[in-house]
């Protein structure tokens, strides 16, 4: 380790304890989701479970509320609830990475915890590159830097990065987000046999390839994996223009689905499909673990939307990453649920069964709080069902489109929406609150809004509204949150 790395370790270290208590006192510090303990939160990075243990890193910028040279902040956890904030993994401290340790994967091979990530060179002082880089660890905790990997291929802009590595067989992949020179969203492949010497395959898919047409001009955090018999790649495009309820938010999040073929370059494939509807969801990364599951973690925000508005930057820090979840293919689409780890912070529960509202507005006794978690079972809907949150935010359904409803974090006199139709109607939501984030799952995971919301910190109350009469059950638990050595 660099005398460079130290020292940049040491003043990030100096930065937490500088502002503790400033960010210790912020009533909008979440309950179970993680946080940067000073400065920036993004992209989650290197998530894998190694020896048993769940390792999550994240892109963190210490000394700014904004993004720049960014390290890898690092969680560990053995059952996705109890948690260790372990020492920062990687500074940006070598000649290869100077200006950011930018996002990346992880792998196990022979004993040892990989990562692979881009070294990021801005332009400032010379030419502006984006290389992919590796570190290896024998701990899981500190690691040692190897050096540049792979430099950017010809063919394509200085815009490279977040390569995610896996084996098929007995060759190593990985995919790389990019922009070609004609500026056009791509995602990259290359192979290995050693994890050092890669070759460059080529262009997988991307924007005016195969049946896509214009598609972003750049995909960042790409993502392949088999789920359900079929084969996804999770991309974020930015630049779509919205269209309809589609792509709302500055940049998107999404999937493919279809069969991949690596030896060939074949990925044929289903149209763009979002994975949240929400205000803030950007950069998911997914793992298997040791039960098989396929888990996901997003970053809960999305580049160059807002970020300085979040009011949490008063006290020195932005941004939070999801929950866990566990994602499955039902036949026609993922879906995601929150991992059953998740049931170990729950008090007891309070169960309303059959309530009925007709064309009214009311509480619905001890359903309130800010860290809890809802579960709505729909048993009959006529014309229009509401969920009131705080005096803030809300959630409503009518004529089979689910609508949700925020101040707008710029300007705060009007309302912004986030919405997705429901072909088959609602039949069940599930909602993860916490103190300024919310999570909801619609019909069993088939559809997903992820969202900070800035309530008044101490409103608590809840309000269900119905147009018509709808009648339903649910179930509350107040949640203990995470706990953290």
């Amino acid at each position: 380790m660099s005398e460079r790395d130290l020292e940049l370790k040491s003043l990030a270290e100096q930065e937490i304890e500088k502002h503790k208590e400033t960010v210790a006192t912020d009533p909008y510090r979440l309950n179970y989701h993680h946080m940067p303990p000073v400065g920036l939160m993004n992209d989650p990075n290197g998530l894998i479970q190694w020896r048993g243990v769940y390792h999550l890193f994240y892109q963190w910028m210490p000394f700014d509320t904004t993004h720049g040279a960014k390290f890898w902040g690092h969680y560990t956890s053995e059952n996705l609830v109890n948690w260790k904030h372990e020492k920062i993994a990687l500074a940006p401290s070598d000649t290869f990475d100077r200006d950011g340790v930018y996002s990346g994967s992880a792998i196990s091979h022979e004993g040892r915890l990989y990562l692979f990530y881009t070294g990021n060179l801005d332009g400032k002082n010379g030419p502006e590159q984006e290389n992919q880089c590796l570190a290896v660890s024998e701990d899981g905790v500190t690691f040692e830097k190897k050096g540049v990997l792979i430099e950017t291929p010809e063919g394509y802009t200085a815009h490279f990065r977040d390569p995610k590595v896996w084996k098929q067989g007995d060759i190593w992949y990985m995919v790389v987000g990019a922009q070609s020179e004609d500026h056009q969203g791509k995602a990259v492949m290359f192979s290995s046999h050693d994890l050092h010497n890669w070759e460059h395959l080529g262009t997988i898919a991307g924007s005016k390839e195969g049946r896509n047409g214009e598609l972003g001009f750049m995909w960042e955090c790409p993502d392949i994996f088999e789920l359900g018999g079929k084969d996804i790649l999770m991309v974020c495009p930015q630049g779509l223009e919205s269209d309809g309820m589609n792509y709302a938010n500055t940049y998107q999040s999404g999937y493919f689905a279809g069969e991949m073929n690596e030896h060939n370059l074949q990925f044929n494939h289903s149209e763009f499909r979002e994975l949240d509807r929400g205000f803030e969801f950007y950069a998911p990364q997914t793992t298997v673990d040791e039960k098989g599951r396929r888990i996901l973690f997003g970053w809960m925000g999305v580049p160059e939307q807002y970020e300085q508005e979040h009011p949490t930057i008063e006290k020195h820090w932005v941004h939070c990453m999801t929950i866990p979840r566990e994602l499955t293919w039902n036949g026609e689409k993922i879906t995601q649920t929150p991992v059953e780890e998740l049931s170990a912070m729950r008090g007891p529960v309070l169960l309303h069964s059959s309530v009925t509202i007709e064309n009214d507005q009311k509480a619905i006794r001890g359903i309130q709080g800010r860290s809890i978690e809802l579960n709505i079972e729909i048993d009959q809907l006529n014309e229009m069902f509401a969920i009131e949150l705080f005096q803030y935010a809300s959630l409503s359904y009518k004529d089979r489109i689910l609508t949700l409803s925020r101040p707008h974090l710029e300007e705060r006199s009007k309302t912004e929406f986030r919405r997705v139709g429901l072909g088959e109607g609602l039949r069940n939501i599930r909602l993860f609150i916490d103190r300024s984030s919310l999570e909801v799952f619609v019909n069993d995971g088939e559809e997903v809004f992820t969202s900070r919301i800035f309530p008044q910190p101490e409103e608590e109350h809840i309000l269900f509204t119905s147009l018509g009469s709808t009648t339903f059950s649910i179930e509350k638990w107040d949640l203990n949150g995470y706990q953290y050595e």
